[in-house]
């Protein structure tokens, strides 16, 4: 199956490089990460004018995206897993688990996915949610062996809930990079990684990782910042983003893509990012 995962990684990436618009957040149960997603077609439509590599998106939306015509359009990636860690409030029993447990593979292949993407969570005293995680992609990763599927693993540490209310990205380097390697030993194909707290230290978890490594947004910041620490991530290594709400709750997000897609494929500086981020 070398080569079907080849081909399908081929149409996810260009030249080795992929900008992922991430919609997939329903799954999360959030109500604030829901602004800017209210007409899930509508905000389908713009991306697709917009042009991203790809778009993530979960199983139950994903028809928005393949029953468009033409062969113009982006990549689908899609999120076979959910759980409940982004929440505000800290739950009583935290959990991850596949959305298909009968067969976690079949949807993704019904609709004709790229790449599928599934989580390794390591939040502070939850090592029963870590190992639901680890048994998720240990599944996965099988049934992507047997058709040929390219696996993203996307290893989150983050901090304890009660250190800023919801649990939010832990930038450790030397944790993010034990389990960025833990990913790439349980098969991952595709790393989508978190950014260091010093974006120089970045090169540790390409290093790490030996297979192409995607950055992770995280919540929507002011997009000026967002853009210089994209050029420095790039800069130390990164493939590109996988970027949604730095991207769909922004007030212009076509262009946010086009300023992302010049980074990323054209090696455009932050500033030039931002001139093309307010071209009319």
């Amino acid at each position: 199956m070398y080569l079907t995962k080849k081909v399908r990684m081929k149409r996810l990436f260009n030249h080795g490089k992929c900008l992922d618009v991430a919609i997939d957040h329903g799954v999360c149960n959030e109500p604030g990460f829901m602004d800017g997603l209210e007409n899930m077609g509508q905000v389908v439509n713009q991306l697709i004018d917009a042009g991203p590599d790809a778009i993530q998106m979960n199983y139950g939306q994903s028809d928005l995206l393949q029953e468009v015509e033409g062969k113009d359009k982006p990549a689908l990636v899609m999120r076979v897993d959910m759980g409940n860690p982004y929440n505000d409030q800290r739950h009583e029993v935290m959990w991850a688990q596949l959305q298909n447990n009968q067969d976690p593979l079949l949807q993704a292949l019904q609709m004709d996915a790229a790449c599928v993407v599934v989580n390794l969570f390591m939040l502070p005293g939850e090592p029963e949610l870590f190992r639901q995680c680890v048994e998720n992609i240990s599944r996965i990763r099988s049934e992507c062996d047997k058709y040929g599927m390219p696996l993203m693993i996307e290893p989150l540490v983050m901090q304890d809930n009660s250190i800023r209310g919801g649990y939010m990205v832990d930038g450790d380097c030397e944790k993010i990079v034990t389990l960025v390697r833990l990913a790439r030993e349980m098969g991952a194909d595709i790393i989508k990684a978190d950014p260091t707290a010093n974006a120089e230290d970045f090169h540790k978890v390409v290093e790490a990782a030996r297979c192409p490594v995607l950055v992770r947004g995280g919540g929507k910041e002011d997009l000026k910042g967002v853009f210089g620490k994209a050029r420095q991530l790039l800069d130390q290594g990164a493939m590109g983003m996988v970027y949604g709400r730095n991207i769909y709750q922004h007030e212009n997000p076509r262009q946010v893509v086009k300023a992302f897609m010049a980074m990323i494929h054209d090696s455009a500086s932050a500033e030039q990012a931002w001139d093309i981020y307010h071209t009319k």
